[in-house]
């Protein structure tokens, strides 16, 4: 189906997600899939074991990224939309001391810490409106550090999301404008990895 019959701009509300996580530990099978594994495999190698003193990771789902990201972060704060995420996500990463966890509906709902050296968004920017993305680059703007980098990662192939993966990364590029440089992009059949360092 093209996919101006299926985007009617606005992005997926909170109850869209808390349906997905209220009958499935694992509904997107992050945990399971060998996709998966190798895509969160080279999401952790391209930050090529730098430490970030204050990681945010927006979209944390069920938290294995989180697991995997947390020993390069003396603190890492890890928020989702839904609560049922959280719930998962929280035992997940119980070894993890330097994690946190918080129910936010960013971009409306924003962390009241920071600033922060790292902020990861793994499969969720094409979840947005355009203009919670225009939102959400100008709060980055404000709080990833100088030198801080911003890393995304999603899935360029068809969805019925408010955006695909490439219009995502391509309109938070144009959100945060001259404030960020391209550090390293690549792509693979099934999708795109975007780290942009704030100037």
């Amino acid at each position: 189906m093209p996919a101006d019959d299926t985007r009617d701009g606005a992005s997926l509300a909170v109850g869209y997600f808390e349906d997905i996580f209220a009958g499935d530990d694992d509904p997107w099978s992050l945990a399971s899939s060998a996709y998966e594994a190798g895509k969160f495999a080279r999401t952790i190698a391209v930050l090529d074991d730098r430490r970030y003193a204050a990681a945010l990771e927006i979209g944390c789902a069920h938290g294995v990224l989180t697991h995997r990201l947390a020993p390069l972060c003396a603190d890492l704060l890890a928020i989702d939309i839904a609560e049922g995420a959280i719930g998962y996500a929280r035992p997940r990463c119980k070894d993890r001391p330097q994690v946190r966890f918080e129910r936010l509906a960013f971009p409306r709902q924003t962390p009241a810490t920071g600033p922060f050296d790292l902020v990861l968004m793994s499969e969720v920017v094409y979840y947005w409106s355009d203009a919670d993305i225009a939102a959400a680059g100008a709060w980055l703007q404000t709080r990833v550090s100088p030198g801080g980098r911003i890393l995304l990662v999603h899935w360029i192939r068809e969805t019925d999301y408010p955006q695909t993966g490439d219009a995502a990364v391509d309109t938070m590029f144009a959100a945060l404008g001259d404030a960020v440089t391209v550090e390293h992009a690549e792509r693979t059949e099934s999708y795109r990895l975007d780290l942009w360092t704030r100037k």
